[in-house]
């Protein structure tokens, strides 16, 4: 048995994961999928400090408080971020990180610099929510901009999201423990489309070729829960 902990990306929250979170249960994992601040259920401690640390401190205090060792780590999309900087501040406590079609931020890096093309699009809709700057506004059919067009599918995804606090795609990601993060294991589970868009060899050296991609929208643990979990299953026994 493993101890997964997934972390959703922007606009997310810990609910995108239970398709996933099911089915590595049902394996006999362990699995922890929280909402980070200011989003989804913990929309309501949203706050003009919430940034990438804050996020970074949600996930670093979990492995911290839930005392778990040897966990994969699973950031999807901007979760990236996050769980190269949960691995980098506790690396005793992280045995595997896997980044869901994610951001794979190098030192003294945003995801506004990461993937500038798809945050500069998002920037546009910049708005002000009790005095919060905050982008992807949830509306209806938001959910096809992730990927999901199942219509069902997308409706219940559409009702789940919220918008996302600029500061956490603008604040830089600063590394205290890089060597020690990057002796952790690391796999990567791809979007086909997103492939011409990534250093490949970079990823592929650093993973030592443990790198599988599907021909899906960019929620893959949505759209395809199903491989995305028997993935991780066998990255947990290390096939």
């Amino acid at each position: 048995m493993a101890t997964f902990v997934l972390v959703h990306g922007g606009g997310h929250g810990g609910w995108c994961y239970k398709l996933v979170a099911q089915r590595l249960r049902a394996m006999g994992h362990e699995v922890h999928a929280p909402s980070l601040s200011g989003l989804a259920d913990r929309a309501h401690v949203l706050s003009q400090a919430i940034d990438l640390d804050t996020h970074i401190d949600d996930v670093a205090g979990l492995l911290e408080f839930e005392d778990l060792t040897q966990a994969i780590l699973v950031g999807h999309s901007y979760g990236g971020m996050v769980i190269t900087g949960a691995a980098d501040r506790k690396p005793e406590r992280v045995g595997h990180r896997v980044y869901l079609d994610a951001a794979y931020p190098r030192d003294g890096e945003s995801l506004y610099e990461h993937a500038h093309e798809q945050i500069h699009m998002a920037r546009q809709g910049l708005h002000d929510v009790g005095g919060v700057p905050m982008v992807m506004a949830p509306m209806p059919g938001f959910a096809a901009f992730f990927g999901v067009t199942d219509p069902e599918l997308g409706a219940w995804t559409d009702a789940r999201l919220t918008a996302q606090p600029w500061k956490c795609f603008e604040q830089k990601i600063v590394f205290r423990n890089e060597a020690a993060m990057r002796a952790i294991p690391e796999s990567h589970l791809i979007c086909t489309s997103t492939i011409p868009g990534r250093d490949m060899t970079l990823i592929d050296a650093r993973s030592h070729g443990r790198v599988w991609d599907i021909d899906t929208g960019h929620d893959l643990m949505l759209t395809e829960p199903k491989w995305v979990a028997e993935r991780l299953d066998a990255i947990a026994q290390g096939t």
